[in-house]
């Protein structure tokens, strides 16, 4: 099983003995997340409950990397492991709490926005990239699910997650796998070339772009265009989305979403940058930006749902799960994870999938296609991100004048 780093971190206790386990936070193909209270302080954790009997070589391989990362970092800007508990059925990792929520659920709620809130968020997130950055750590995987804050004050600290795809490099060592979230990867991972730390910058500056407009600079339903477009690195600021959006950020922009990785600006560099250092950014608000944001970000919160349950139904405590309610459980789920973006009748035609008591191979392969119908249908009742060019024509931002 997984190799112990660091032995201080670990223990060979239960760990229900040190802490009281409450509600799930989150629950991924072999893990699940959940809200936990120290025994003798009261503290409240995030305990990563991790089932060995769920893990394949890859996944293993991937959980010493992230636990060899998180030992290795102490940083304000990035979620905090405590210890770990090993015991012969379960990994538990106990974490800080993020209690705030993610980075665009946060700004979607807010009433007045502006670029000093941007450059507010751009400015932790680049930190904590100098800090992985410096001590040869590439995140790989870099987010909107994984940016989430402390708590929900107005002055919380926000903080980088999930080091599950990350890696530690040696002075000369450069990286080859495929691995990513799609609308945020790198194109020199696209083009299955070698890479290095200079990913994580590619994927600041979707981010950036996005905090200023709330749509990416890259999009498509098709994977496949949408990669296109990535490795053309075209782009462009449209209006009236951008108009009043200043020249510094833009530059900023394109300083990082360059597809040569060595003119691409590191984070050092990021937060050298007049946007970051020298200017007073506007506190005007941003007119477009609301509406914008709300959109992409039910729309990405859907199709992330669509995929997580997915992958939940294929785990067995899900399948009985589907048994117990009917499917209404599961559409519930649904409906949650769509973050509105999809009504719970809808997400009944979803939760079935993987589970449920009756129906042979035919009727299963029909929900499989229900999934794909429901999915288009929603996405087409949802406000896409895009734009309206001079000519008429919807776009996702991708047009001619990719930076080199």
């Amino acid at each position: 099983m997984l190799k112990k780093a660091k032995a201080l971190f670990y223990k060979q206790d239960e760990c229900e003995s040190f802490y009281k386990m409450g509600k799930i936070l989150g629950q991924g193909s072999f893990a699940t997340v959940k809200l936990a209270t120290n025994k003798k302080d009261g503290t409240k954790w995030a305990i990563k409950v991790i089932q060995k009997k769920n893990l394949g070589p890859e996944d293993d391989t991937a959980l010493k990397s992230e636990v060899d990362v998180l030992q290795s970092v102490k940083h304000d800007n990035i979620v905090f492991l405590n210890e770990i508990f090993d015991t012969k059925q379960n990994l538990y990792m106990v974490m800080e709490v993020c209690a705030g929520g993610e980075l665009f659920d946060r700004i979607t709620e807010k009433d007045h926005y502006s670029e000093q809130e941007a450059r507010f968020a751009l400015r932790q997130i680049a930190s904590a990239l100098e800090y992985c950055h410096e001590r040869n750590i590439v995140h790989r995987d870099l987010k909107p699910e994984n940016l989430l804050y402390g708590d929900d004050t107005e002055e919380a600290t926000l903080k980088l997650a999930d080091f599950g795809l990350a890696k530690l490099l040696d002075s000369e060592t450069m990286l080859h796998a495929q691995c990513g979230t799609p609308g945020y990867v790198a194109p020199e991972i696209v083009n299955n070339d070698l890479y290095g730390v200079k990913v994580d910058m590619w994927s600041l500056g979707v981010i950036a772009y996005i905090l200023f407009c709330g749509f990416p600079p890259f999009y498509d339903d098709n994977n496949q265009a949408l990669f296109r477009s990535i490795k053309k690195g075209q782009y462009e600021y449209p209006s009236p989305f951008w108009d009043d959006v200043s020249d510094t950020a833009k530059d900023l922009i394109d300083k990082m979403l360059v597809l040569n990785p060595e003119k691409r600006y590191s984070a050092k560099e990021v937060l050298a940058h007049p946007f970051m250092s020298n200017t007073r950014p506007s506190t005007r608000a941003l007119p477009h930006f609301r509406k914008c944001m709300v959109s992409y970000n039910a729309r990405r919160k859907f199709r992330a749902g669509i995929m997580s349950l997915q992958a939940i139904s294929a785990m067995k405590g899900f399948t009985a799960g589907v048994k117990k309610d009917g499917g209404g459980g599961g559409a519930k789920l649904m409906a949650a994870l769509a973050g509105g973006a999809m009504k719970e009748k809808e997400a009944a035609a979803v939760a079935p999938v993987g589970g449920g008591e009756e129906g042979g191979e035919g009727e299963k392969k029909e929900e499989e296609e229900e999934v794909v119908v429901v999915e288009e249908e929603a996405l087409k009742e949802e406000a896409p991100p895009v734009v309206e060019t001079g000519a008429g024509e919807l776009t996702a931002a991708v047009v001619e004048g990719g930076r080199e």
